[in-house]
């Protein structure tokens, strides 16, 4: 009895089956950095690590990604809420070995520049505003009203400082120089991370760099504090290739939120309208002081 003949198949074509799927596409996730940075307030947040690290998280964690991109668009605020967010951003590139391009929009100022710096490479429009490297504190002082109105304020602290800065107090010299010593911290604090993240790219005088001044995207990049004029989309393909896919990462939103844009329920929203408004106010001011 002889054996069969064994039959032969043709050998399976390697990964990636460039015949049927054709080559894998580049892919740079969009991560979107919109708003005022900080706690805005309960029905709208502003950005802040507790709600950019799951985005910046997804991002980074992509198979097969080329690079992560950040839509920037923010006239700062919190210095303690930009720096954790820059560092979050920097710590993942590096752990993934993955380039960061940031593209400032209408404006990245102040907090919203730190943010962009974190990026190996910044772009901004020809009209966005670069740069409000500074520090900044707003208040409003009410004892001229009090007086009027016949109100008597009473304060009751155990510490000699508790109530400094109190607008219903007159302000006080020793309070202001204060206020100011902490200024200039974290103003140092500000300009040692655009020294380390723009290094020899900066052009220009450090003293009118670091004072507080912004530009629109010509002027910025003549000074360093961007690399190039373009959007998003357009720096990107001309990088990747016109087939780049640009999956924007939003972050999640319970179901009320997802219809109606509030929190976890109507009476919380109710409750919460009071300090809503009064962050909106603060975040108006904000984006005000760029003519926006």
């Amino acid at each position: 009895m002889t054996d069969a003949p064994k039959k032969s198949f043709p050998a399976l074509p390697k990964w990636p089956f460039p015949r049927l799927w054709g080559a894998r596409k580049p892919k740079v996730p969009v991560v979107r950095l919109y708003g005022a940075i900080g706690r805005m307030g309960p029905l709208k947040g502003g950005i802040t690590l507790e709600n950019a690290a799951p985005m910046l998280a997804r991002a980074f964690g992509m198979r097969g990604i080329s690079a992560v991109a950040l839509a920037i668009n923010s006239p700062g605020g919190s210095p303690v809420q930009s720096s954790l967010v820059a560092g979050r951003i920097r710590q993942l590139a590096e752990e993934n070995e993955v380039p960061v391009f940031a593209f400032i929009e209408d404006v990245g100022a102040s907090g919203g520049y730190w943010l962009a710096t974190a990026a190996d490479e910044i772009y901004a429009d020809a009209g966005s505003i670069v740069g409000s490297i500074g520090v900044i504190s707003q208040g409003f002082g009410f004892t001229a009203a009090i007086d009027k109105l016949g109100i008597e304020r009473r304060v009751h602290t155990a510490g000699d400082n508790k109530s400094i800065l109190d607008p219903f107090q007159p302000e006080k010299a020793k309070d202001v120089k204060l206020l100011k010593t902490l200024q200039l911290e974290l103003h140092e604090v500000f300009k040692d991370h655009v020294r380390a993240r723009r290094g020899e790219k900066l052009n220009g005088p450090e003293k009118e760099l670091f004072s507080g001044l912004f530009w629109t995207g010509k002027p910025a990049l003549e000074r360093g504090l961007i690399d190039g004029i373009g959007d998003l989309r357009s720096v990107l393909r001309g990088r990747f290739g016109d087939k780049v896919k640009l999956p924007v990462v939003t972050p999640k939103k319970g179901f009320l939120q997802r219809r109606l844009g509030i929190g976890s329920s109507l009476e919380a929203a109710a409750a919460a309208l009071p300090d809503a408004l009064i962050s909106a106010a603060g975040e108006r001011a904000l984006w005000s002081r760029y003519g926006l």
